[in-house]
């Protein structure tokens, strides 16, 4: 008797490629393995994992985005203030050097001196 073909929720699926999980970590909630999780996705007209991932990962990345901005923008958290604008507006942090001594210069020599016997 065949074993019990496992079924993937999709909607399951998508919700944890969109939190960036691997093909492994989501084979692993469905209690398959990872090459299994593949077939599946062929079996329900996907190219396999790396498609479904493409496709709905950027999901999540937008997600991500979106509460970042927020944060900026709505909460005007600093942090996520003064990162973004690094990010996106090329800002950096201004570093100063002032040197008011005097700049010594000494030779090394490495290797066989002869004339230091």
């Amino acid at each position: 008797m065949p074993a019990e073909k496992k079924e993937i929720n999709f909607e399951q699926l998508k919700a944890m490629v969109r939190i960036q999980c691997t093909q492994e970590e989501c084979a692993a909630v469905f209690g398959m393995s990872a090459d299994t999780l593949d077939r599946r996705l062929k079996e329900a007209d996907y190219a396999g994992f790396a498609e479904f991932y493409k496709k709905y990962s950027h999901e999540g990345m937008a997600s991500l985005r979106r509460a970042q901005w927020k944060a900026a923008t709505e909460q005007l958290n600093p942090t996520m203030l003064v990162w973004m604008g690094k990010q996106m507006l090329g800002q950096q942090d201004k570093t100063q050097t002032h040197h008011t001594g005097e700049v010594k210069i000494q030779r090394v020599k490495f290797g066989h001196d002869p004339d230091s016997q």
